[in-house]
């Protein structure tokens, strides 16, 4: 059994005992959350639309983090310009506990 959740502008395949990084959460390592913006649920055959409006998934936080740096350079030949930025993303580490559809 699987399902398809979207949060922080993404969608992501999750089945039960997933570990999944998704965009930054304001929840604190150790609680539960609930995902309701169920898109599919596939459970002997694709559930989708009306059929899945009330499933959710439940996820506990295990870590919240930032990813590797990814370097941004920018330059522009013969004006002698450059710039060198970094950025890291922050993310929180889930794990998926259950299916609810």
């Amino acid at each position: 059994m699987y399902a398809i959740i979207a949060t922080g502008g993404k969608q992501y395949k999750v089945s039960e005992g997933d570990v999944i990084k998704v965009e930054k959460l304001d929840v604190e390592t150790g609680n539960t959350v609930t995902f309701d913006q169920v898109i599919a649920v596939s459970d002997n055959g694709l559930k989708v639309g009306d059929a899945v409006a009330n499933a959710t998934v439940s996820a506990t936080v295990l870590d919240q983090g930032k990813a590797r740096k990814v370097i941004v350079y920018k330059y522009k030949r013969k004006t002698g310009y450059h710039k060198k930025n970094g950025h890291r993303q922050a993310y929180t580490q889930v794990k998926i506990d259950k299916i609810n559809a």
